[in-house]
């Protein structure tokens, strides 16, 4: 028997991560580059002769920026990187994925609950990438690091449900966290553009809190040998 991921009517939370997000970047495309002669002063004057190309000052100030996290205390970029995104695509695909496995999570849990792991794991992620890429100057931007937490977390709760891969191959859940998680691992070292680190700093950090949260839901106590054997849904 084939089980897919419950759609449905959207949750609030989902709904509201959703409309903000695609808020944020339709302000990045469309009034974002009319500001850069503005925003530009609340960057650091080394900085300021980056803003070229598709870079703009609102993606420097509010994208993740590690030497401006760090050394000039933009600390509000670990939340505020999480709504803006680099095209169409993007955006498209983390909002799908927020949307697939979201509101059955949230349904779960409750909307306050999904609310607080979502934020979480992205900012658990935007910390991981911080570390990893120390005095970086490249803004990283993107939900990506908060959908991988979901990603875990579906895969932790309803392990056996099956989607479809690039819509074609029937695949659990379980089986596909643990192939996206092998290739963020694998790509960590890869100069692709792509904040690897991230995603897998938001998998990581949803589930030790996950195994610890739901604990007695017995919710990933026994991580990889679940992967071998059928569990129940909730």
């Amino acid at each position: 028997m084939y089980y897919s991921p419950s759609f449905g009517m959207m949750t609030p939370a989902v709904k509201n991560l959703i409309f903000a997000s695609i808020t944020v970047f339709l302000f990045q495309i469309l009034l974002a580059p009319q500001l850069d002669s503005f925003l530009i002063w609340f960057l650091p004057d080394y900085y300021q002769q980056m803003i070229y190309g598709h870079l703009t000052a609102f993606d420097a100030i509010f994208g993740l920026v590690p030497r401006l996290t760090v050394h000039h205390f933009f600390i509000w970029q670990v939340v505020t990187y999480m709504f803006l995104h680099g095209g169409l695509f993007h955006i498209f695909f983390n909002m799908f994925a927020l949307w697939m496995f979201g509101i059955e999570l949230e349904r779960t849990w409750g909307t306050r609950e999904f609310y607080k792991y979502f934020f979480l794991t992205g900012i658990a992620a935007g910390v991981a990438n911080v570390l990893w890429n120390w005095g970086s100057v490249v803004p990283t931007i993107g939900a990506s690091g908060a959908v991988y937490g979901i990603l875990m977390a579906y895969a932790l709760f309803f392990p056996d449900r099956y989607v479809y891969l690039y819509f074609l191959f029937p695949i659990k859940v379980k089986y596909l966290v643990l192939i996206f998680g092998g290739i963020e691992f694998l790509s960590m070292y890869n100069q692709d553009g792509v904040a690897h680190v991230a995603h897998l700093g938001g998998m990581v950090a949803g589930y030790f809190y996950l195994r610890h949260r739901y604990r007695h839901w017995g919710i990933g106590q026994n991580f990889f040998g679940n992967f071998f054997k059928k569990k129940p849904p909730f």
